[in-house]
């Protein structure tokens, strides 16, 4: 039997709609200013923790092979059938970002839009939608 911690993954998806509403309202009301550039880096890099500690929980409760960086912990949920292809596809070009969002972030561009800012909101919600119907399915 599996110990999967749905409390702290619930914690986790729960914080999706705030997230996905600072990167909505960034997007909508973007005008390259240092306000909505700095929200925008904030959520894409809340979104990166998210999906990442959610990915971790997964793989651990329902032991699944050890991962090696935090791609692999996308590819293997995706392979486990937890998310579907197209929020997989997004969100491992999301946690590419980790490195310049936490490590290189003197040098992020905070006064331009990114790409990922415009789609990931609808992504993270099929995403935490995806887990939990993976959680019912299999618990």
């Amino acid at each position: 039997m599996y110990y999967v911690n749905q409390e702290q993954i619930e914690r986790r998806l729960g914080a999706i709609p705030e997230i996905s509403a600072g990167l909505r309202q960034a997007a909508e009301s973007w005008d390259g200013g240092l306000v909505f550039g700095l929200v925008q880096e904030r959520a894409l890099h809340l979104a990166i923790e998210v999906v990442t500690d959610v990915g971790s929980y997964l793989i651990d409760g329902f032991i699944m092979r050890d991962a090696s960086s935090y791609e692999d912990i996308l590819d293997i949920i995706h392979e486990e059938k937890v998310m579907t292809s197209e929020v997989h596809s997004v969100l491992i070009e999301l946690v590419r970002l980790r490195k310049p969002l936490v490590q290189e972030y003197y040098d992020w561009p905070r006064h331009t839009l990114h790409p990922l800012s415009l789609v990931l909101a609808d992504i993270l919600e099929q995403f935490a939608t995806n887990v939990r119907n993976y959680l019912k399915q299999e618990l």
